[in-house]
């Protein structure tokens, strides 16, 4: 096999292992709302194929992290394809770790399951379940096609579920106070507010090593001009 087989079966690879990659995160981009469901739902059947299926989860990151090894200890790739490897790595754990925050979701359902929520609840539980399967879905779509402004965008679109994060909490405080939950449950549900919060956390790291890979901008590193921060008329807030 010539130099340039070795080449042309290399980028395959990796092209598989991209491949792979953005099926995994489709796939926690669907199980968010399914996870939201099974606790609006009270659907006890429900949380325990998702608590049980988080063995699979495993198992394929598991996999695609080994394959990402093995191409790094075989093609000792350098620049961009080291990047690409490099970050890889790190975007598996992002998304495994989301699908275990939606399996935490699926056991807070079970630990509140009986406990009727009212409506507010429910619509903020609703808006923060969308969003953050919203965000990974525009993560994962941004690494397949190494959208680098596409995945910038991911921080603005954090920064309405960080709102709507702090919005559920409030709305935990005014219907424990007005005696529709009691304690334990707005304890479980402060919990949630968090998972989901911080799978938005995981979508916008995919982003990071996104633009990483696309260009090798860090987040510690200014990015282009089309970040900074402008004043109210229209200049540079950053210029003295």
């Amino acid at each position: 096999m010539t130099e340039q087989d070795l080449r042309v079966k290399f980028r395959e690879e990796l092209a598989d292992i991209r491949q792979r990659i953005a099926r995994l995160g489709a796939g926690v981009t669907e199980l968010v709302p399914r996870a939201t469901e099974i606790l609006l739902d009270s659907d006890l059947e429900g949380a325990e194929y998702i608590i049980l299926g988080d063995v699979e989860y495993d198992r394929k990151s598991l996999e695609i992290e080994e394959l990402c090894f093995s191409e790094i200890a075989l093609q000792a790739p350098v620049a961009a394809d080291l990047r690409e490897l490099v970050s890889a790595i790190k975007i598996i754990a992002d998304i495994e770790r989301s699908a275990d925050l939606c399996v935490n979701i699926c056991k807070a359902a079970r630990r509140i399951y009986s406990h009727e929520l009212d409506s507010h609840l429910r619509g903020i539980i609703h808006k923060c379940g969308d969003q953050a399967a919203r965000l990974f879905k525009e993560a994962t779509e941004a690494y397949l096609t190494s959208d680098g402004v596409r995945a910038a965008a991911l921080n603005d679109m954090d920064a309405y579920l960080d709102d709507l994060h702090r919005q559920f909490i409030q709305v935990i405080f005014e219907s424990h106070a007005a005696g529709n939950i009691d304690l334990q449950v707005a304890v479980q549900l402060a919990v949630v507010a968090r998972f989901y919060e911080r799978i938005g956390d995981h979508a916008v790291n995919v982003g990071m090593r996104t633009r990483y890979i696309v260009d090798g901008w860090l987040p510690e590193q200014p990015y282009p001009e089309s970040d900074a921060v402008l004043a109210p008329d229209g200049s540079d807030a950053g210029q003295t």
